[in-house]
Formats: C-alpha cells, structure tokens, sequence
C-alpha cells in the first residue's frame, strides 16, 4: 500500500467555480497509484468542492445563479457580519455542498464520469488564496 499527500494552492478572482481536474488528474499520475482512493479536502470554511458538469459552462452559470438566489447577501438578520456582507452567506454556501471528496482511482486514473469536473467553488466576492489537499492512498 502507498500513499501520498500534497497541496494544490487555487488563486480565485472572487465567487465562482474553479475547475481543478487537470492538477488533481496530475497528483495521481506522478505517483503511480493504480487502484486506490483519492480524497481532495479543502482547508477553509467560506468555499466548498464539486463534482459536476465540466462541457457546458452554463452549468457553472446556472450554479452560481441558484445559490446566489439561494443565499442572497444582505440577509439583514445575519449576526456574523464583521468579515462583511458576503462572508455568512459564504458560510452557508459552504455547509450545504461539501469541503470533501472522495474519487476512486482504478486504472492509474481518477473515476471521474465523461462529462465530470471538479471544481473549487468559491463563496466570497474578493479574491482569495484557497488551499486544497490532495491524499492518495492504493496500490501500484
């Protein structure tokens, strides 16, 4: 059994998905696992990770119109509000999608389906410095 672990660090410009399935396919190829698990966690509380459609970006457009209308800012009854208007509602964003994922890895590769992505989906409206960790464990 091997494993592995790394960090892919995702610049965002502000709200949105961020698709990352290019690096994460990468990490499993350089270290030769050829079944396995691959888990991708990401170490903040204000962005979250999908899988989802990756051949039409008006999925990625429907997304973020539907959790915008979803969990709006400006919400005046918030109570958190000291990290400013988007950072709650960010919160939210986040609790009801995922900070964690597990894909399998048969073949040398991640199972994703054919029109499956994964993305970083960032919840807050300045740009951040996300860091997603990336851990493989299986057999060559």
């Amino acid at each position: 059994m091997q494993q592995a672990i790394d960090n892919l660090i995702i610049p965002t410009r502000g709200q949105g998905l961020y698709e990352i399935t290019r690096p994460v396919r990468a990490f499993v190829a350089q270290n030769d696992i050829a079944t396995g698990l691959l888990t991708v966690y990401v170490r903040h509380t204000s962005c979250s990770l999908l899988i989802q459609e990756n051949a039409d970006s008006d999925v990625q457009t429907d997304l973020e119109g539907f959790f915008g209308r979803l969990v709006p800012e400006g919400m005046d009854w918030l109570v958190h509000t000291t990290e400013g208007p988007d950072d709650m509602p960010a919160h939210i964003k986040a609790a009801l999608t995922q900070t964690s994922i597990g894909i399998p890895i048969s073949e040398g590769v991640p199972v994703f389906g054919t029109w499956q992505g994964l993305y970083l989906f960032e919840h807050r409206t300045r740009p951040h410095q996300r860091t997603v960790v990336l851990h493989v464990i299986g057999d060559r």
